[in-house]
């Protein structure tokens, strides 16, 4: 049995990740069950037990500001995975600032590639699929008229046990400076 991977998420819960999430189930049933979400620390293995990554992210998202994200373009990791997204234009550089302050002590891991701020629309399995689908995604997106703006005030620390994410912790940023004020 493979070693638990963790991840830290936040899940989009309005009318974009709602788009997203049918769109998903429509160009591949076979992961319709996951969530919209953008990604802050990818999979990783831990560097140290679960409850010391937990109370790090605890104490570090207690003095993080709750901010706004814009979101861009569909675009594509093609040719490195077939994987279709939509860019962060907006506050990209804060989520980038916020993955290298997370991704230290227990949660301090390599990573496959650099990392990209994106909410993910659906990875697939061959390049044909991904460019099918990032053709769908991008005539989609361009009519959706909904706020592409997102606001972020909580993450989800989350685990993989073999294949499927369990939610384990929700981490609410700004605590700390909530009770700070009283």
């Amino acid at each position: 049995m493979a070693s638990p991977r963790y991840a830290l998420i936040t899940y989009i819960r309005n009318s974009v990740g709602q788009f997203v999430d049918d769109l998903r189930c429509e160009l591949h049933p076979k992961t319709a069950h996951m969530s919209a979400h953008v990604t802050i620390l990818p999979p990783r293995a831990l560097c140290g037990p679960e409850s010391a990554a937990l109370e790090f992210l605890e104490e570090a998202c207690s003095r993080i500001t709750p901010f706004d994200i814009d979101l861009g373009d569909v675009a594509t990791f093609l040719p490195v995975t077939p994987t279709v997204f939509i860019e962060v234009n907006h506050a990209a550089e804060h989520i980038r600032a916020l993955h290298d302050q997370l991704s230290a002590q227990a949660l301090c891991s390599p990573e496959d590639w650099p990392f990209r701020p994106h909410l993910t629309i659906v990875k697939v399995e061959e390049e044909q699929q991904a460019r099918e689908a990032y053709e769908i995604a991008r005539t989609r997106w361009s009519q959706f008229r909904g706020n592409r703006q997102l606001h972020v005030s909580e993450l989800m620390f989350v685990r993989e046990d073999d294949g499927h994410w369990q939610d384990l912790a929700l981490v609410p940023l700004g605590r700390g400076l909530l009770s700070s004020r009283r």
